[in-house]
């Protein structure tokens, strides 16, 4: 079957095959909840929830016990206990146990997906290759601490009897709090850049995706990881904050801004000044300049606005194009936003499925709303239950909320500007500042590259103007209210967040 990634337009007639069969199996159900792993150990602790396909909330996915104080403090106790031994485990240990998760993982690659999209609502061409980016994390990671020699860095001496050395460690436990949108990946991304690094983790899967992110933990015991080294308590915000607040050393977190200051402040608010990885999420532009191609254009911010229902933090969801062009353009995306298939994510012909929640469904109608009161709905604008048509709006005043504040939705606005200069301070006018993309000239591309306030940008790009990174291939960091460290997943230097370093002067007797 086709290796996916998140540039791919098409798999083929053995992966849809499988893919329908393992998502129906999936909309069955889980047979029994999913427990909390602590220490090895299947906890069955505490009152159920239940999660629907978005598709169709009649239709019960899974069902999971909802995490204690209590069994969060076991967890983190147990993460503890297991810390020291796992931190002295030599990294090549480390590495092949991870590696035999990722194997396994690669060898459920559609079942895996299957299950992402029977509770996220995602397409297969989304699905699919979430799970295989898992793999690519683990071997991601594993491979830049080799690389660098677990970060043990000789220095020099100012005596012929002393040797200084610099080493980056593990901080201790750390909390890994999970997103909805990518469950899957994210989760397996966060936990493999704390454990590679000798930490041991404890990990809250969103309450919407239970099954997707708990399979993580199922996965590393079938692995082999020792019993402590990955721990999982199922549960909401309330479960969140109390494993904030559990005497961890660390958290690593992807989710709304809002979300991330909350942890921060409850994280800060006691000594010592614990490391905080995170990724929250962006209000992404793509510039369009009067010499850019059009084409080309249209089709990158179709891809990257709409894909996933544009519950993606690198959504593009603001279009700044030169006035020149705007006409043309917006008749472009419209037509490109009007070729999409929304769709149950059973039917292979399906681009986008529904949005995740209750929540998104009132701020999409709210957001339809102040579009036809304040400016033009060129298409889109409603939506059947879940399934919000791919939407597309003009003419709001500058600077309005809905170009200002990320939706989450399959919704984009369309501000005209009178050069690349206007087109900058637009794209800049924000609090975020995770992706960014242009269509222009070679002299343009640089102005753009010298001036944008972005962690991630793509110039000229069809396969997405906003979105697509990959592990190995792209960087994810988050600039201004998107990320805290300035360091950005997938890349280099995501795993030194997970250490702080110790020098070592030692003189032999």
């Amino acid at each position: 079957m086709t290796t996916l990634n998140y540039t791919s337009t098409a798999g083929d007639p053995a992966l849809d095959q499988a893919f329908e069969a393992a998502l129906a199996t999936a909309r069955a159900g889980r047979p029994e909840p999913l427990t909390h792993l602590v220490g090895g150990q299947a906890v069955a602790d505490g009152e159920l929830f239940e999660r629907a396909d978005p598709c169709d909330p009649s239709r019960v996915v899974a069902r999971a016990h909802r995490g204690s104080p209590q069994v969060v403090a076991q967890a983190v106790a147990a993460a503890r206990t297991a810390q020291p031994a796992w931190a002295a485990t030599p990294l090549a240990e480390r590495t092949a146990a991870l590696r035999r998760m990722a194997k396994l993982i690669g060898e459920r690659t559609v079942e895996l997906g299957a299950i992402v999209s029977a509770e996220t609502g995602k397409v297969r061409l989304e699905s699919v290759p979430e799970v295989q980016e898992g793999v690519d994390l683990i071997e991601a990671y594993c491979g830049h601490m080799e690389r660098n020699d677990g970060y043990v860095i000789p220095l020099g001496r100012l005596s012929e009897d002393e040797h200084n050395t610099s080493l980056m460690l593990p901080y201790g436990v750390f909390a890994v709090i999970c997103p909805f949108n990518f469950p899957f990946a994210l989760a397996v991304g966060m936990s493999t850049g704390a454990l590679v690094t000798g930490n041991t983790v404890v990990m809250k899967p969103a309450e919407e995706t239970p099954w997707s992110t708990g399979l993580i933990a199922e996965l590393a015991v079938e692995a082999g990881l020792p019993d402590g080294v990955l721990n999982l308590v199922q549960g909401d915000d309330a479960t969140g904050r109390a494993l904030v607040d559990a005497g961890i050393d660390g958290v690593a977190f992807t989710g709304s801004a809002e979300a991330g200051h909350a942890i921060a402040g409850r994280l800060h608010a006691t000594r010592p000044l614990r490391p905080l990885v995170v990724e929250m999420g962006g209000k992404n532009p793509a510039i369009v300049t009067r010499n850019a191609d059009l084409g080309t254009a249209a089709a990158g911010i179709v891809r990257s606005a709409y894909g996933l229902a544009g519950q993606k933090c690198s959504s593009c969801s603001r279009v700044v194009v030169e006035r020149a062009v705007h006409d043309e353009l917006v008749e472009r995306i419209a037509a490109g936003a009007r070729e999409l298939v929304l769709g149950d994510p059973a039917d292979p012909a399906a681009s986008l499925g529904p949005v995740a929640g209750n929540g998104a469904v009132e701020r999409f109608d709210a957001a339809a709303a102040e579009a036809r009161r304040d400016g033009e709905v060129v298409t889109g604008g409603d939506r059947d239950g879940a399934f919000v048509a791919p939407t597309l709006v003009t003419g709001l005043p500058r600077g309005h909320r809905l170009t200002r504040e990320e939706l989450f939705l399959p919704f984009l606005t369309v501000t005209p500007v009178d050069s690349l200069d206007d087109a900058l301070d637009e794209a800049n006018a924000v609090e975020y500042g995770l992706t960014a993309g242009i269509f222009g000239d070679d002299a343009e591309v640089e102005t753009f590259l010298s001036r944008i306030e972005a962690g991630v940008v793509y110039v000229n790009r069809r396969a997405g103007a906003t979105t697509g990174a990959w592990p190995g291939i792209q960087t994810f960091c988050g600039w201004k209210a998107s990320g805290a460290s300035g360091k950005g997943g997938l890349g280099p230097h995501y795993v030194l967040q997970f250490m702080r370093e110790q020098s070592r002067t030692i003189v032999r007797a």
